[in-house]
């Protein structure tokens, strides 16, 4: 295992230096000089822009500028903003990598319990009509435009019905008289998720290991437990009002990612679950008189479960590039709206390093997928 594990972080590092090469000289091939970006007045004497390029490093060689940058990338130091001089761009990355991930990640999860747990039914009811029915909006929810399907969620729940906000990451007549920061908010409430979603999953394992009389108690009390733990956190705390603004902003396109991204897990569950109930281990488990739910979980939907495992995994990894387009429409500042900022401006320090952080979670959700698969099939082995 652990001479695997050596081998593909070789591997990674390996891939993630020729990646920021081809990135950088890509991008350092564009045209104009930042320099009359940053100094554009024109009253500005010429020296101080030779000034400002030496400053910035953008007088050497492009060679010469490239192994620098990495030297600085290994050691921490993405270099400052363009856009946003002098702000390192490591602060950026910083404060807005964890709106994107809390976005996508609870929305992958979300959307693939519902998925898996769907397509598995669906699968071994088939021929039915709410399989028929539910496989007709699964297609439609794994092929909607996504620019309209948010435009329409807008509309619906804030415009028509005026349940949620329809953008941003706050509302600002909300927190004029807030007493933190609303990164330092936002980072309660990550930590709030992190504890109660582990004490979530540590119940529903051990209920599975005790006897069926009381699972379904302790499954109901893992649930109840952390929430109300957390309502009482918030509440004693005396940040709910601001922690809860987040949420109702967090709510709609969480809800958005959430819908499209169940459409593609329930079929994928559906197709996978098909193939597996024609293998033969299954007819041998129903011969042998087991119960049906057990064939069904322990079975069939295990073996089911290694392509949707594989695509909940890499969606984490597309979520900064994919997330583009509905950080843009709900005005959502993660990282994928500073990707378009950054490219829009010619901030190339800032389109490097988000661009690298890309990479670096790319490169990780193969190897998280390639572990996980160790756990979830027998039959593979490091």
């Amino acid at each position: 295992m652990w001479k695997f594990l050596g081998k593909r972080l070789i591997q990674m590092l390996f891939t993630l230096l020729l990646f920021q090469a081809v990135t950088y000289f890509l991008i350092d091939a564009q045209p104009g000089d930042i320099a009359d970006l940053l100094a554009h007045d024109p009253s500005i004497p010429p020296g101080e822009r030779d000034r400002l390029r030496a400053e910035l490093g953008l007088d050497r060689p492009p060679v010469e500028r490239f192994v620098k940058y990495i030297g600085n990338f290994y050691t921490g130091n993405l270099g400052v903003s363009f856009n946003e001089y002098p702000r390192q761009v490591t602060d950026i990355i910083k404060e807005r990598l964890p709106r994107t991930l809390v976005l996508f990640f609870t929305a992958s999860i979300v959307s693939f319990w519902a998925g898996f747990m769907s397509g598995k039914i669906l699968a071994w009811r088939r021929g039915s009509f709410v399989e028929y029915a539910s496989t007709i909006v699964g297609v439609t929810l794994y092929t909607v435009f996504t620019p309209w399907f948010a435009l329409m969620m807008i509309w619906l729940f804030s415009v028509q019905l005026g349940w949620l906000p329809a953008g941003k990451f706050l509302s600002p007549e909300v927190w004029i008289t807030a007493p933190a920061s609303a990164n330092a908010i936002f980072s309660r409430l990550i930590g709030t998720g992190f504890v109660g979603l582990t004490v979530m999953l540590a119940g529903f394992i051990i209920s599975n290991k005790v006897t069926r009389k009381i699972r379904v108690p302790l499954r109901v009390a893992s649930i109840i437990v952390p929430l109300s733990g957390a309502l009482l956190y918030w509440t004693l705390n005396g940040l709910g009002v601001w922690g809860g603004d987040m949420l109702q902003h967090l709510v709609l396109p969480v809800l958005t990612v959430t819908l499209i991204a169940y459409g593609g897990n329930m079929l994928l569950t559906r197709t996978s679950m098909l193939e597996t109930l024609r293998e033969d281990y299954i007819l041998t488990a129903r011969a042998k008189g087991l119960p049906d739910k057990v064939v069904r979980d322990r079975h069939a939907a295990r073996n089911a479960l290694l392509p949707v495992w594989t695509g909940l995994v890499f969606s984490i990894g597309r979520s900064i590039s994919g997330g583009i387009i509905t950080e843009t429409i709900f005005s959502w500042p993660g990282l994928g709206l500073t990707l378009l900022n950054a490219s829009l401006v010619a901030d190339i320090p800032v389109a490097m390093g988000t661009l690298t952080v890309i990479a670096i979670l790319t490169l990780v959700s193969h190897l998280v997928a390639d572990i996980g698969y160790a756990f979830l099939d027998p039959r593979i082995r490091y």
